[in-house]
């Protein structure tokens, strides 16, 4: 017996002299990592060109001369953009074409202006505005996308239905995406 009390002594000696290899040495340290991303929109394909040629109807009757609405009623471009933010919206504003050629005030039976009204559609939203009011249409919402937006034009007229002056007319559709902007709701 005294022999195994001697044993079981040695044992624990010796284990008591060996390192702890049960015990854990390693640490976890933590490094965060942050980053952000701004709200913006942008266009890839950011104009287009509308060439409607001659904008007088032909002929000799009673319309000769006055707006040929075919040439602008119905015709589409398309421009390219995105939008990174849950809460960007678009707006149109259509400029009239206008005869830069001609000074001053169309006299009795002309016209030198001519209104339209401008669509733009991106990420299934609509937003319109006519030329008639100056500024921009109601902004709608688009949110996050990316694709095309396309530009329709309608509803072509000229001031008083008269004959149009002679000259090079120029207008334009603007479209605008802005990020972050919050819009009321609607009832």
């Amino acid at each position: 017996m005294k022999n195994s009390i001697l044993a079981v002594a040695a044992i624990v000696a010796a284990t008591a002299a060996l390192p702890a290899a049960a015990q854990s040495t390693s640490a976890t340290g933590t490094v965060t990592v942050n980053g952000s991303v701004a709200d913006r929109c942008q266009f890839t394909t950011p104009s287009a060109v509308i060439n409607a040629g001659e904008l007088a109807l032909q002929g000799s009757g009673s319309t000769a001369g006055k707006l040929d609405t075919s040439k602008l009623d119905g015709q589409t471009r398309t421009l390219v953009g995105w939008c990174n933010g849950t809460a960007a919206s678009m707006s149109v504003e259509a400029q009239p074409l206008v005869d830069t050629t001609f000074a001053g005030a169309a006299p009795t039976g002309f016209d030198s202006v001519v209104n339209y009204s401008a669509s733009a559609l991106a990420n299934s939203a609509t937003a319109t505005d006519t030329s008639l009011a100056a500024g921009a249409g109601t902004a709608v919402p688009v949110g996050l996308f990316t694709g095309n937006v396309v530009v329709t034009l309608a509803g072509s007229s000229s001031p008083t239905g008269g004959i149009l002056v002679a000259g090079s007319y120029s207008g334009q559709v603007l479209v605008t995406l802005t990020p972050n902007v919050s819009l009321p709701l609607s009832d």
